[in-house]
């Protein structure tokens, strides 16, 4: 005879789920690209790419802006903020939210949470954890780390001195 099927209060319009993905093992680390708005990412891998691609597309955004009367930082800008989104958007996966939290990236001080929440241990729903650092990824992330705060320390002090040298000059050409 045939059984009677049973139902388990389930949305007849939600997306079909399922435990195991087919044809993918679940335990097996998922590779990051970082030019790509699905999978996950990493804080270190984050940070270093983040600030990594930055300093390549502002250099040549810089240098082809010397030939093009300063037209060619335009893409670069729009560059540098298409990139900046694919990476948050990784890393937004990470923790287990969706993509449309990047759009903290455009407020200032509060796009530094994408650099503090630690990411989920294991598979969540964007995909299985990312492959673990390398050696050149960790140290990476510790020279970003360093660079950016005594960058900060050197422009401080370096503003006003100038601000200073800029005044004196004035005063001495006036004389």
């Amino acid at each position: 005879m045939n059984e009677p099927v049973t139902t388990v209060n389930q949305n007849p319009y939600s997306a079909p789920r399922s435990e195991n993905i087919v044809g993918t093992d679940q335990d097996t680390p998922q590779k990051v690209s970082a030019f790509s708005v699905s999978g996950r990412m990493g804080r270190a891998r984050y940070i270093v790419y983040l600030v990594g691609l930055s300093l390549v597309i502002i250099s040549v955004g810089a240098l082809l802006s010397l030939v093009t009367a300063g037209l060619a930082m335009i893409p670069a800008y729009i560059a540098l903020l298409v990139i900046q989104f694919m990476l948050t958007i990784q890393r937004s996966h990470d923790f287990n939210t969706s993509g449309w939290l990047s759009i903290l990236i455009l407020v200032p001080l509060i796009n530094f949470v994408f650099l503090f929440i630690p990411g989920t241990n294991g598979t969540n729903r964007w995909g299985s954890k990312t492959t673990p650092n390398s050696t050149a990824v960790v140290i990476g992330a510790w020279i970003c780390a360093l660079i950016i705060p005594l960058s900060g320390i050197v422009a401080a002090i370096a503003i006003p001195a100038y601000q200073q040298y800029g005044e004196r000059a004035k005063t001495l050409r006036i004389r």
